[in-house]
C-alpha cells in the first residue's frame, strides 16, 4: 500500500500541479470518505472551468459538444431576429403611444410590426410601400446594424468551420425569406430580399467567425487567391481602400462641420413638431438610422458633383440651391444657400491630397519590377478607390417620398469619375517621380530623344 502510494506521489511531481479531470477524479475516489465536503465542490469547480489537459476552458463560444454546423446554425439565427426585434420596438412603442386614440382604433399591433418589418428588409435593399409610393432609399444604418448583429453572434456563438458558415449563412437567409414572404410585395421583393441580406450576412458572419479564437487568419485563407495577382496590383489594390476609407473620414469631419454649424436649425425643427417623449424617441431612432447616408451624401458633397435632396436642388462645394425639405431635423445639418465661400470651392481638391497621401503609402510597398508597374498600380488604386466611394454614395441614393422626394443622394457614377481623376493625379505626383524604374525610363527616353536630334544635325 505504502508502494503505490509513493509511486502516486513520485507520478504527481513529476506531470507538475496542473488540475486534470483524471487525477481529481482519483483524489475523489480515494479520499471520498474523509475529503472534507468544500474540497469536493472545488473539485468540482476545477473540473467545470478546465479541459482534461488542464486548460481554462472557454465558456463564451458555441456550446460544448454541438455541431459545428449547428453553433453556426444559432449564430445566423441569432443576428437575424436581434437585429429585427431592434427595428421592430420602436414601431411597437409607437403603436402603444398612439392605442389610446379612437382614430388608431382599427389599427392593430400587428400591422406596427409589418411596418416594423418592413423597415428592416428596406435596410436589406427591399423597396417599401408607402401611401402608394416605392421608398428605396436604404436606412445604412439599419444595414450596419444587421451586419454588426451578424459579426457579434458569430464571434460569440459560432464556430470558424466551412460548415458552421454555411449553416449561419443558412439561418440568416431562413428569417429573411420567412419575413419577406409575408411583407415584400412580390418576387421581386423576395429576391432583392435574399441578395442583400446574403451580402451583409456573407461578410458579417464571415467577419465575426475570423474574429473567434481557433479561426485562421485571414491572410492565409485568402493567399492561394491572392499570390496570383501581379505585386503591382496588390499594392494599388490596398492603396485604393486606403483612399476610400481616408474619404469617407473626410465626409465625417464634413457632417460634423455641419452640425456644428447647423446645430440651431435642428433645435428650432425639432421643437416646432412638437413631440412627446415616445414620438421623439421614435422619431430619434428613425433619424440615427439614416445617418450613415448623410455621410454619403457629404462624401459628394466633397468630391465635387454634389447630392439633392428633392427635385429641382442641389447642394454643393461650389453653391447651393435648396428647395422645401421636410420637416425633419436631420436636415437641417445641411448647408443654406449663401453659406458657400470661395474657399468651399476649392474643396474637391481633398481628392488631390487624399491620392497624394494613397501614393506616399503605396510608393513604400511598391515592389520593384518594370516601369509600367508603376503607372498599374497608380491605376488600379485610382478604380479601386472610385469604385468603393461611388458605390457608398449609391447606396445612399433613392426615392424617399413622393412628388419632389423620388430624388435623394448623389450620383455614384459622376463621384467614382471624379474621385478617379482626383486621385489619380495625387497618386501619379507622388508615385512615378518616386518610383526608380520610372525615372530610369524617363532618362533613357530622353537620351534616345537626344540622340535622334544630334544624328539628324549631323546629317
Amino acid at each position: 500500500m505504502s508502494s503505490k502510494t509513493d509511486t502516486s506521489r513520485a507520478d504527481t511531481s513529476s506531470t507538475g500541479s496542473r488540475w486534470t479531470g483524471s487525477q481529481s477524479t482519483g483524489s475523489s475516489a480515494t479520499d471520498a470518505g474523509r475529503t472534507p465536503a468544500s474540497e469536493r465542490l472545488a473539485q468540482l469547480g476545477r473540473r467545470l472551468v478546465t479541459t482534461d489537459d488542464g486548460a481554462p476552458r472557454s465558456l463564451g463560444g458555441s456550446v460544448d459538444g454541438a455541431p459545428r454546423w449547428a453553433a453556426g446554425l444559432a449564430a445566423g439565427l441569432q443576428a437575424a431576429l436581434l437585429s429585427f426585434a431592434v427595428v421592430v420596438a420602436p414601431t411597437l412603442a409607437a403603436y402603444v403611444a398612439t392605442s389610446a386614440d379612437p382614430s388608431n382604433a382599427e389599427v392593430g399591433w400587428l400591422r406596427s410590426i409589418g411596418v416594423g418589418a418592413g423597415i428592416w428588409l428596406l435596410g436589406h435593399g427591399v423597396p417599401l410601400a408607402a401611401g402608394g409610393v416605392q421608398v428605396t432609399l436604404i436606412p445604412l444604418g439599419i444595414t450596419l446594424l444587421a451586419g454588426y448583429a451578424c459579426h457579434a453572434c458569430a464571434r460569440r456563438s459560432g464556430y470558424a468551420a466551412w460548415s458552421g458558415y454555411a449553416a449561419a449563412l443558412g439561418g440568416y437567409l431562413s428569417v429573411v425569406l420567412a419575413v419577406a414572404l409575408m411583407v415584400a410585395p412580390g418576387a421581386a421583393g423576395v429576391v432583392r430580399a435574399i441578395a442583400g441580406a446574403a451580402v451583409i450576412a456573407a461578410l458579417g458572419l464571415g467577419a465575426g467567425l475570423l474574429a473567434r479564437p481557433e479561426a485562421p487568419l485571414l491572410r492565409d485563407l485568402s493567399r492561394p487567391l491572392w499570390i496570383r495577382v501581379p505585386g503591382a496590383a496588390r499594392a494599388g489594390i490596398a492603396a485604393g481602400v486606403l483612399a476610400a476609407a481616408l474619404l469617407v473620414i473626410g465626409a465625417v469631419v464634413v457632417v460634423l462641420c455641419w452640425i456644428v454649424v447647423g446645430h440651431g436649425s435642428v433645435t428650432e425643427v425639432g421643437e416646432s413638431l412638437d413631440l412627446d417623449v415616445i414620438g421623439g424617441t421614435v422619431l430619434a431612432v428613425g433619424q440615427v438610422a439614416f445617418v450613415p447616408d448623410l455621410v454619403g451624401w457629404a462624401l459628394a458633397y466633397l468630391a465635387g458633383p454634389g447630392f439633392v435632396i428633392g427635385a429641382g436642388s442641389h447642394f454643393a462645394a461650389g453653391a447651393i440651391v435648396a428647395g422645401p425639405l421636410p420637416a425633419l431635423p436631420l436636415l437641417g445639418v445641411l448647408p443654406q444657400p449663401g453659406g458657400s465661400t470661395a474657399a468651399l470651392e476649392w474643396l474637391p481638391a481633398v481628392l488631390v491630397l487624399v491620392g497624394a497621401v494613397a501614393g506616399w503609402w503605396l510608393h513604400a510597398r511598391l515592389p520593384r519590377g518594370a516601369w509600367w508597374h508603376a503607372l498599374l498600380a497608380v491605376a488600379v488604386a485610382a478604380v479601386v478607390a472610385a469604385v468603393l466611394a461611388g458605390t457608398i454614395v449609391a447606396l445612399s441614393s433613392g426615392s424617399a417620398g413622393p412628388g419632389r422626394m423620388t430624388e435623394v443622394g448623389g450620383s455614384g457614377l459622376l463621384v467614382g469619375l471624379a474621385v478617379a481623376g482626383g486621385t489619380a493625379i495625387g497618386l501619379a505626383a507622388v508615385v512615378l517621380p518616386l518610383s526608380p524604374e520610372v525615372r530610369a525610363a524617363v532618362r533613357g527616353c530622353w537620351r534616345r530623344v537626344r540622340a535622334g536630334r544630334h544624328g539628324v544635325r549631323g546629317r
